[in-house]
């Protein structure tokens, strides 16, 4: 089941202390430009998994481990937040 990145935003201002669904993301693999509303995201499975949905590539991978998130956004090329 496809989300948005809004069903994000609670994890997201946990581990940024910031909004980050308003957040432009920049694909790593296409160059496509968006606000982490935007995209798609997956909850289903080790961790939270966040594609581009311009290319479907992976930007995002937030797991929890031992009681500490994991973040792994290289699938990004920009992550822009707006005061």
């Amino acid at each position: 089941m496809t989300l948005d990145g809004n069903a994000i935003g609670g994890l997201l201002l946990e581990i940024f202390a910031a909004d980050m669904t308003s957040a432009e993301t920049t694909c790593a693999a296409c160059g496509a430009v968006r606000p982490v509303a935007e995209t798609a995201v997956y909850l289903r499975g080790p961790g939270t998994v966040v594609r581009c949905r311009s290319c479907t590539s992976v930007l995002m991978v937030i797991s929890r481990v031992r009681g500490r998130y994991c973040v792994d956004l290289s699938g990004l090329d920009a992550l822009h937040v707006r005061p």
